[in-house]
């Protein structure tokens, strides 16, 4: 880490000497727009992630408290998307976006993304909202509050364990994306950085000094937005283990 390709070679590294070297990381890189990438990482974890739980959200409360006909069968074909791969949608998908004018843009890697991820944080929060005591929301509409306000301020608040859990998944796939962005995206400027760091491999040679900086980069948006999350899902693992 942080180390040219003649020090990776050479006995004796030191990681703190290596960490004291931060301020050589745009030497190391090359002039490579690695914060350009990880820009548009970003840009498709957290659009991916806000639209998933958006759409799941919505879903899951449907599904746990309403009745209507299809009700099985929506369930099914929703559960039923997670045993198609990838790589089995990228052609259909390759001509529908490009029909749309979706192609080499970060939208189109949004929606392919939230295509994948939505239906698990449906799963999630259907899960947690059928936990809940229905009565809970009888009470609240007969104080006058509406479906929306029953969904937001009441629902809402007690499944955020879950909801955290569902973004975590989301925000993962999202900043892990590959595939599509690598068949969908022609322009290096709109490269995610998983795409970016897989350019710098060579045919002949590989600058593993500038793959591991551009890597320790890439590792740490995700393991942040981990840490703030993960304090969520832990209360929501240890709620109910002791009683007053």
């Amino acid at each position: 880490m942080l180390a040219t390709d003649s020090e990776l070679y050479q006995s004796g590294q030191s990681f703190w000497a290596h960490l004291e070297r931060f301020g050589t990381i745009p030497f190391l890189l090359n002039d490579v727009p690695i914060f350009k990438w990880l820009t548009n990482s970003s840009i498709i974890a957290f659009g991916s992630t806000f639209l998933s739980l958006l759409l799941a959200l919505l879903g899951a409360y449907a599904l746990s408290r309403f009745r209507f006909h299809g009700k099985g069968l929506a369930g099914f074909l929703l559960f039923s998307t997670q045993m198609l791969p990838e790589a089995f949608l990228v052609v259909p998908l390759f001509a529908l976006f490009g029909s749309l004018g979706l192609l080499n843009g970060l939208l189109g890697l949004v929606i392919a993304n939230t295509t994948f991820t939505m239906p698990v944080a449906l799963f999630i929060m259907k899960s947690a909202i059928d936990k809940i005591p229905y009565e809970i929301e009888e009470s609240a509409r007969i104080d006058g509050c509406p479906r929306y306000g029953q969904l937001s301020m009441i629902v809402l608040p007690l499944i955020l364990p879950s909801v955290a859990a569902a973004a975590v998944i989301s925000f993962f796939d999202g900043w892990n994306e590959f595939l599509f962005a690598n068949t969908f995206i022609s322009d290096s400027e709109i490269w995610p950085a998983s795409v970016g760091l897989a350019s710098f491999i060579g045919q002949y040679s590989t600058p593993l000094g500038s793959v591991m900086t551009a890597a320790f980069l890439f590792t740490l948006p995700a393991v942040i937005f981990f840490l703030i999350v993960q304090r969520q899902i832990v209360s929501g693992l240890t709620a109910g283990a002791v009683k007053g």
